[in-house]
């Protein structure tokens, strides 16, 4: 039997599209916006369209998502990560056990790119998002059966495209930095696992990670134009960022306990100063059919991804080596 090609076939039709156009001008005397609004909802209404069936984990649609994400890194210009044969993807093999269950072998897709930095001191930071969600659910109440996870966490995978793209314009960081799109948060964490494992810079020169999770809707718990950074009170990372115009704030729902619950956490154990950027107001569409594009707000969105460009810039190419306040470094 033949393999439906069509899905593939639309992220080549409107990745090679990306490359012929011309870049955006401005009107005279002003500059073109450095997160265009247009961008942002063109990738959000392909990532959480109907057509990837809501990105289920270790699924042929998280991989056409990965597949995605991988070809706005190589139209950008970065590497692969080493030992990849030339790939953006990486495709992992995993074994999950289900409670009470049997195991339910699985196949898993990150979608990772390079900028590579100029100083010899290989320091690295890493930037990310998980591009997975909970898939088509046939048990779900109505009619609508697609998770499509628009604010979970597309939001945060577009995050990811659009840093990538605006650092990239910059020139080459002295930073290296790593571009990452995690396969399998749903189920556990499986894509940032195997990025902690065989990562592409030792882990001791990944100096900071964030994290982007659920920015497609601003928080009323936080004043207008705000994000905030779940263990913003653990390192010094959060407040140097907020001081060069982040606009980062402490996560208001420390009982959701947050910080433990994002692929940064993955990291945060290894020592890694890892942190998750967010705007979720704890709103009812979290992991229900109904987290669709039509309640994306746009305008706060792009706004969100746009606010954190120059303080990864300057975090990027600066000295600056974030540390674990005394006694809240997570561990085992």
């Amino acid at each position: 039997m033949r393999t439906d090609v069509r899905p593939l076939l639309l992220i080549v039709l409107l990745t090679g599209c990306a490359e012929r156009t011309p870049p955006t001008t401005a009107p005279a005397g002003r500059r073109a916006p450095v997160v265009a609004e247009a961008s942002v909802r063109a990738h959000l209404e392909f990532l959480a369209s109907d057509a990837l069936h809501g990105r289920q984990s270790a699924s042929r649609d998280e991989q056409i998502a990965a597949e995605y994400v991988a070809a706005q890194f190589r139209r950008l210009g970065f590497a692969p990560p080493e030992g990849s044969g030339g790939s953006f993807v990486q495709t992992i093999p995993f074994t999950r056990t289900p409670r009470g269950g049997q195991p339910q072998p699985g196949t898993t897709y990150n979608a990772v790119g390079i900028l590579k930095g100029s100083d010899p001191s290989g320091d690295a930071i890493l930037i990310s998002a998980h591009l997975d969600h909970l898939g088509r659910r046939e048990t779900a109440a109505g009619d609508d059966k697609i998770f499509n996870g628009a604010d979970d966490d597309a939001s945060g995978t577009v995050a990811v495209i659009e840093l990538a793209g605006a650092l990239a314009r910059r020139g080459q960081p002295k930073r290296t930095i790593i571009f990452a799109c995690y396969g399998s948060e749903e189920l556990g964490g499986f894509g940032a696992r195997h990025l902690r494992d065989r990562p592409p810079v030792p882990l001791e020169k990944i100096v900071a990670n964030v994290q982007f999770e659920m920015i497609g809707r601003p928080d009323p718990a936080v004043p207008a134009k705000t994000l905030w950074l779940t263990g913003y009170e653990r390192s010094d990372l959060g407040p140097m960022l907020a001081s060069r115009g982040a606009r980062l704030v402490q996560d208001p729902h420390p009982a959701q306990k947050f910080f433990q619950r994002s692929d940064n956490y993955t990291m945060a154990l290894e020592g890694v100063v890892a942190h998750t950027v967010s705007s979720y107001g704890l709103h009812k569409e979290y992991h229900q059919p109904s987290d669709e594009t039509r309640l994306i707000d746009y305008p706060h969105m792009t706004e969100s991804i746009a606010s954190m460009v120059e303080p990864l810039a300057w975090l990027a190419n600066s000295a600056f080596k974030p540390a674990w306040k005394p006694g809240m470094r997570p561990t085992r």
